[in-house]
């Protein structure tokens, strides 16, 4: 026990391990009570911070605050200045690493949250997300490099000038790129569609199947691939018939010229009948519209309930059967184009020469 190793004996150096494995088991049980007392809290709250909180202290690693433990540990012990410095040194990185695995977790806890909010478990725009998540942790991970590196005694200044002008020069040679790849994450944060959702950009319709870095890809209604730009999307109206949640729909019909008043005044209360009857609709109106060139025109107006194309012609395919029987049993014709043309014969006209 007297054995002198770097001027302190034996037992100094028991003193500060057991000071260093001390803390540590202490931290172990700190990370342990917070996990577990966070986590029944976050089961009866509704609110993001303490699933958050749970998160980055899942990322504790005991063996990097086993160094900054050894270095105060080792604090009553006289050390040689310059192990004294490199154990404060590697104290400090081993910190700054674990900071960053904190902050990249709440990053990542962040990220993958919000896009479940909003577009529900299982995110679908991956790619998106792979990519902000991709960033945020190169940036997390750059600022621990530079700030170990700082304290390690390195000049730094000149590296993140370096660094600055390289960055310019990269955005200037590839703006393009980069412009698309940022419409690419306002994508994935706004949400103005998301995989699945049928879309129509200007002369342009089809479901979105995969939204990259630079392009989005839609699957038209014909069967073909429509590649678009990012940032072209983004300038444009952008009509999402996936997030529809009823389907106004306008139809007219005329009906002939020769009907009855009386069938006429009928006829708006036997289509409400008929539109009502699939019951997946809400009956909006029915109306004896106007006088057109050659028919009574009616207009009606219903919403489906269901917003899909296909139930929308299923229900508007049985409406109009239910028109062709019903206004069979009425005796009520439905309009067709007609024009009447008058012929004067020669005494006709002889008479309007003389008049």
């Amino acid at each position: 026990m007297d054995e002198i190793l770097l001027g302190n004996s034996l037992m100094d150096w028991l003193y500060a391990g057991g000071v260093a494995i001390g803390l540590v088991a202490v931290a172990a049980l700190v990370k342990w009570l917070a996990v577990h007392r966070l986590t029944a809290i976050a089961r009866s709250t509704s609110g993001r911070l303490d699933d958050a909180l749970v998160e980055a202290l899942r990322g504790t690693r005991l063996r990097l605050l086993f160094i900054p433990a050894l270095y105060l540990g080792c604090g009553s012990l006289e050390l040689p200045h310059w192990l004294a410095a490199l154990m404060g040194a590697a104290a400090t990185v081993a910190l700054l690493i674990q900071a960053g695995l904190w902050v990249s977790r709440l990053l990542k806890f962040w990220i993958f949250s919000s896009q479940e909010r909003v577009a529900g478990p299982g995110a679908r725009d991956s790619t998106g997300l792979s990519v902000l998540w991709f960033i945020g942790r190169t940036a997390v991970w750059a600022t621990v490099a530079l700030l170990a590196l700082d304290n390690a005694g390195v000049d730094v200044t000149a590296l993140i000038a370096g660094l600055g002008i390289g960055g310019i020069a990269v955005a200037l040679a590839a703006q393009n790129i980069l412009g698309d790849l940022f419409a690419s994450l306002s994508i994935v944060l706004d949400k103005p569609f998301a995989v699945g959702d049928f879309i129509v950009i200007d002369d342009v319709k089809g479901a979105v199947e995969h939204v990259g870095l630079k392009t989005t890809r839609l699957r038209s209604v014909d069967g073909e691939q429509i590649v678009l730009s990012n940032s072209d999307m983004l300038k444009s109206r952008v009509r999402n018939y996936g997030r529809m949640q009823e389907r106004r729909v306008v139809f007219q019909f005329g009906v002939l010229y020769e009907t009855p008043p009386e069938k006429l005044a009928r006829i708006p209360a036997l289509v409400r009948e008929i539109v009502c009857a699939p019951g997946s609709v809400r009956f909006g109106r029915a109306h004896f519209k106007e006088l057109g060139e050659s028919a009574h025109v009616f207009e009606v107006v219903y919403w489906m309930l269901d917003p899909d194309y296909d139930a929308y012609m299923d229900v508007q395919q049985s409406i109009n059967l239910g028109l062709v029987r019903a206004f069979a049993r009425e005796d009520v014709g439905f309009a067709y184009p007609t024009r009447t043309v008058h012929v004067a014969g020669p005494i006709a006209i002889a008479a309007a020469q003389a008049g």
